[in-house]
């Protein structure tokens, strides 16, 4: 899956979420999800819940701290991915 296969689901799942439409609407990799999306910790929580569904992976707790903008995202379920894939 490239880059922007990524940010496309990613974009579905934190739709609900964004307080900030204008900055949705130009979501990128560079993309902040409570600076640029405004969505609040607690929705980030369920950012998470919906990508560990999405994907069926887990990520645990210091993962889920880092999970800060789309190109943290990426990276940590990239990295899941692989863990899952090399069980």
């Amino acid at each position: 899956m490239n880059k922007d296969e990524f940010i496309e689901r990613l974009k579905k799942i934190v739709k609900p979420y964004v307080q900030d439409e204008t900055a949705y609407e130009e979501l990128s990799e560079e993309t902040d999800f409570i600076r640029d999306l405004k969505i609040n910790s607690a929705n980030l929580v369920d950012v998470v819940l919906d990508v560990e569904d999405e994907f069926d992976i887990e990520i645990d707790n210091e993962s889920m701290e880092k999970m800060l903008s789309v190109k943290s995202a990426i990276e940590i379920i990239e990295q899941k991915l692989t863990e899952k894939n090399d069980r």
